[in-house]
């Protein structure tokens, strides 16, 4: 037992000890050695921290030792190959034609004002027949769109709707829409503008544009009754210099269709927009003379026999 301690003594005093040295280290090695008192303190309180001085005399400060400052240095460049061809100029070559252009310009903006597409895509120009136009204080306004339609506001009311946070007020408008030769058509739309409501209900009015059979006196070729939802109404023909003699909706929509003699009555609801749409029924339950003698396959001299 006694050797062996000699042993480890003599193989611990050989090796040289630094600070880096834990005493756990040294303790596990063998249970019995003796750990010295100046590794018995933690790390952290045998060493501290000093930041390192720097001298400056070690800084190199000499960047440009072989040049000199007065010099006027040179460019030369490399020598070109013998196979260089120099590009053309700005102001020659072929110049560009105005398709050429046009086709450019339609690649990065779209197509032109005109409507006019070069590539063939199928794209949404701006209409020629509707232009925006801007004025102080106010947004955007169209100008009307003249394809020979009259229109005329039949009525507008507010609406209300309720929704979580409150009330939603907006504006309902009933247009009709006709160029007086037999051509009209009802249209209703919301919005929260009366101007807007109008052009809503005028644009929805040119997409139900029917057509209203009549005689060479402007009048009805027969009687005809329709109703929509509660609203009945009665359309009966007159003779000439009689004119139209209805009121509300149902006049309106015959003098915009070009209807100068005629009768027609409201007989169930005074819904404005309800009348006029009984009077569009009515008008297309009418048929031509001409329709029912082809239908039946007789002339029309027959047909008051």
């Amino acid at each position: 037992m006694a050797a062996s301690t000699t042993s480890l003594s003599a193989t611990f005093s050989s090796l040289s000890f630094n600070h880096h040295h834990h005493p756990s280290f040294l303790s596990s090695l063998h249970p019995s050695f003796p750990v010295p008192k100046h590794l018995q303190k933690p790390l952290s309180l045998r060493h501290k921290l000093t930041p390192t001085k720097v001298n400056p005399s070690d800084i190199n400060t000499i960047f440009f030792d072989n040049t000199d400052s007065e010099e006027i240095s040179t460019f030369s460049p490399p020598e070109r190959p013998e196979d260089f061809v120099p590009p053309p100029s700005f102001d020659e070559g072929p110049f560009e034609s105005e398709d050429e252009i046009a086709k450019a310009y339609e690649e990065l903006y779209g197509a032109a004002y005109s409507g006019e597409t070069f590539l063939g895509n199928d794209v949404y120009s701006m209409d020629s027949k509707v232009k925006k136009t801007t004025g102080f204080g106010s947004k955007s306004k169209k100008e009307k769109v003249r394809d020979g339609f009259e229109e005329r506001v039949v009525q507008v009311r507010r609406v209300t709707k309720v929704v979580k946070g409150g009330k939603q007020l907006h504006f309902r408008a009933v247009v009709v829409v006709g160029d007086k030769q037999g051509q009209v058509g009802v249209g209703v739309g919301k919005a929260k503008e009366v101007i807007g409501a109008v052009q809503k209900s005028a644009v929805n009015a040119r997409r139900n544009i029917i057509t209203v059979p009549m005689t060479k006196y402007k009048t009805f070729p027969h009687r005809s009754e329709a109703d929509y939802g509660a609203a009945k109404v009665m359309l009966r023909p007159a003779s000439p210099g009689t004119g139209v003699i209805a009121g509300g909706a149902v006049r309106i929509v015959l003098e915009l269709a070009g209807v100068e003699n005629a009768l027609g009555k409201q007989l169930g609801s005074n819904n404005a927009l309800n009348n006029a749409r009984a009077t569009v029924v009515a008008v297309q339950k009418m048929r031509q003379f001409s329709e029912v003698a082809e239908d039946r396959g007789i002339p029309m001299e027959e047909l008051w026999k």
